[in-house]
This record gives structure tokens, sequence and C-alpha cells, in this order.
């Protein structure tokens, strides 16, 4: 090496010691991006799901809008539910209650997705048209 080309890349510093290099190795950037797939994949199985929970919830307050009895609120949500693709549940699911003269309707259920082999991820998911939201239990 010609002493131009070491001092445009010095080894050492001024002090003398080494220049310690910094950043990233190849196989630690492979393994950052194998764990950056697997959490988006993961994402890509959890969020159907999610989504299916939300439109649910849409549905059962729409439900309740436009039905004022037990059948016709079941009715309502039959309707929403074959347009919104919910296949979670069904209007016989629901739980319509008539506590204090006003109609809540809530629902609770459960959704498994399989991740690997044996392995699966469970879901509790529940909501109620009540102004707290949650649902009551199963009877």
């Amino acid at each position: 090496m010609d002493a131009r080309s070491r001092e445009k890349h010095p080894t050492r510093l001024p002090t003398g010691l080494p220049i310690r290099q910094r950043g990233i190795s190849l196989v630690g950037l492979i393994l950052i991006l194998a764990v950056l797939a697997m959490l988006i994949l993961l994402g890509f199985k959890i969020l159907p799901a999610y989504l299916e929970y939300r439109a649910i919830s849409t549905a059962i307050v729409s439900a309740k809008a436009e039905g004022a009895t037990v059948r016709e609120i079941r009715s309502a949500f039959d309707r929403s539910a074959g347009a919104a693709y919910i296949a979670s549940i069904s209007g016989k699911d629901l739980i319509i209650d008539n506590d204090s003269g006003e109609i809540e309707v809530s629902f609770s259920y459960q959704k498994k997705i399989p991740l690997v082999g044996p392995a699966s991820l469970v879901f509790d998911y529940a909501g109620s048209t009540a102004k707290g939201g949650a649902a009551k239990p199963a009877e």
C-alpha cells in the first residue's frame, strides 16, 4: 500500500488505538429479516380475525337499530353478516337482553388460528351494544 491510501483509510486513531468498525453483519441482517418476516406472516394470519370481530361489532349495532324484536334483530344481523362475510357467528348466537327497557345485544366467541403443526392461537372475542361494551356471559 502506498502512503496516500493509508491516509484515506486509516486503521488507527491518532491516539494509536485501532478503529472499531460499526454496523451489522450479514448473519445479523439475515436473522433480523427472518424475525421480521415471521412477525409479518403472523400479522397476516391475525388481521382477518380482528377485521371480522370489528365487522361483527358494527353489525350488532346496526341490527339493534333496525330491529325491535329478538327475531328482527337476529334477521338483521344475518343480513349484515352475509354482506360482511362474517362466518364465525350467526344471529342465533347473539345474546339479546331487555334490561331497564332498552334492548342490549351482545356476543362472545372463540377464534382459533392455526400456525404451524400443532401450534395455534386462540382469541376470545366478546362485545356488546351496552355503554361499557362488555358482553354478558352466555347462559
